[in-house]
């Protein structure tokens, strides 16, 4: 069982967005529609892609915040 969720978790592409954080980060005053989220953590995945490329570019394995 334990190999199985470490197997899930270390293999998991699931989504970055959380549901509930979802409903809270929403504009007040705009409704956001049901692909909006899947447009928002595909530029996440993107900007995470170019800072782990900075990281890697200054030879550090740790990601901070000026590779943002």
């Amino acid at each position: 069982m334990a190999a199985k969720k470490n197997a899930k978790k270390s293999g998991s592409t699931g989504e970055l967005i959380i549901s509930k954080s979802r409903t809270k980060a929403a504009a007040k005053k705009s409704n956001v529609s049901s692909d909006f989220y899947g447009a928002l953590d595909a530029c996440v995945r993107s900007i995470i892609t170019k800072a782990e490329g900075r990281c890697e570019a200054n030879g550090r394995k740790t990601l901070r915040p000026q590779d943002l």
